[in-house]
């Protein structure tokens, strides 16, 4: 994750919404001569940032639960005092396709404004039948009408819902249900690339994990789990035994997990932003991941509870002044690993011949000024497959030195 190279006074070329070559700029004029040609100015060019991890099809955040961790409460005292993902879920079933669409639209944009041109996006705050169909409904509709590159997941085991809570009983039920009912809807959809889990104490048992993945495996969707979020709880193993793309989360691995994921070709997803947001004092160990070998990706979490950002960039800051990842880690992290993490290795988050030409350029001389001024909006033009998702701004005016590209990995 170390090997990343800038390249100075290069063009990148595209054909078909893929590279069809980097060289020098002079030696692809000549090449494709009469090709429109898009100034960096003194811009920085990078792959598209790839966000694998986010929930950003909600209704209303949830800003009050913000105050009362100030006040003491724990994510999981929230939770049972029926805020948290139950809060969401009482706002989302309350509202219509058309106005979830109009409220994610919006939302997605802003992503795409700080560099982001592939971004996962969760269902979850439905937990029946019909309100999951909804979500991945709107999900693919973002996908089809917005120029960012959405990949959707279904996570129905988000939660177990309050009707499912009075007995051991009740919380079976709901499981059957996931796996009877609510899972050959979703794949007779087909909207729905993966599924998730939030293997967690209080939520998923690790055996409930398992059954639900294992249903969905055989049913051709691909798995990913929410993993030892909170506590060392064995999700890390049960992600890496079954094969799945991702353990996100991580905040509490154990040295057991890390050592699984190393064995694995499951992507390590560290979401630094929500650890932040919850005030936590510690960090998911993302050196010990890294120098044991694993496959770590950065990504937002944004969802209205936990980690109410669009702000990718912001993670590199946080992966750097947090988790003491070097500058060519966070970025590798945000493209060529989240890539990975969303089963697309093979065709984004690298800018090299034969990908798609995903690209984000941003207002900066130096690569290294990306996670320096965090908080900062520096993207000035992104593209999905040569296509613009954020309006390009020229940026010549901005910096004198020469553009720079950026190739992790």
């Amino acid at each position: 994750m170390r090997d990343a190279g800038i390249l100075r006074n290069t063009a990148v070329a595209v054909s078909d919404g893929r590279i069809a070559a980097i060289g020098a700029a002079r030696d692809l004029q000549d090449a494709y001569a009469g090709a429109e040609v898009v100034d960096c100015g003194g811009g920085v060019l990078t792959p598209g940032l790839v966000d694998s991890h986010t929930h950003a099809v909600f209704g209303k955040g949830r800003f009050e639960e913000h105050e009362l961790r100030a006040e003491g409460f724990d994510y999981m005292e929230i939770a049972k005092q029926g805020g948290g993902i139950h809060a969401s879920v009482r706002d989302f079933r309350d509202r219509s396709d058309d106005e979830l669409y109009d409220l994610a639209v919006p939302r997605v944009r802003d992503l795409a404004s700080y560099g982001t041109t592939t971004l996962e996006i969760k269902s979850g705050y439905g937990l029946t039948v019909e309100d999951e169909l909804k979500a991945l409904r709107v999900i693919g509709r973002l996908a089809d009408r917005l120029p960012v590159r959405i990949v959707a997941t279904w996570l129905g085991a988000h939660e177990i819902p309050q009707e499912h809570r009075s007995s051991d009983v009740r919380r079976e039920e709901f499981v059957d249900l996931l796996i009877k009912k609510m899972l050959p809807k979703v794949v007779e959809q087909g909207i729905a690339r993966f599924v998730d889990v939030f293997c967690e104490p209080g939520v998923f048992t690790i055996d409930e994990t398992r059954r639900i993945l294992e249903a969905s495996r055989n049913a051709r969707l691909g798995l990913k789990v929410h993993a030892d979020e909170l506590k060392p709880y064995g999700g890390a193993e049960l992600a890496a035994a079954l094969n799945a793309v991702s353990a996100d989360h991580l905040g509490a691995i154990s040295e057991k997990g890390i050592a699984a994921l190393v064995k694995s070709a499951t992507v390590a997803t560290l979401l630094p932003g929500t650890m932040l947001f919850l005030g936590k004092a510690k960090q998911a160990p993302a050196r010990a991941l890294i120098d044991a070998g694993a496959a770590v990706a950065l990504a937002t979490d944004f969802n209205p509870g936990t980690s109410p950002t669009v702000n990718f960039p912001l993670m590199l800051t946080l992966g750097v002044s947090q988790l003491r990842m070097s500058l060519a880690e966070a970025l590798t992290a945000a493209t060529v690993n989240g890539a990975a993490a969303l089963g697309l290795a093979g065709e984004t988050g690298q800018i090299a011949p034969g990908f798609a030409a995903d690209l984000s350029l941003f207002a900066i001389a130096d690569v290294r000024e990306l996670p320096y001024w965090y908080g900062a909006r520096l993207c000035v033009g992104s593209w999905k497959a040569g296509a613009p998702c954020h309006p390009y701004e020229n940026v010549s005016k901005l910096n004198a030195r020469p553009p720079e590209i950026l190739l992790p990995g």
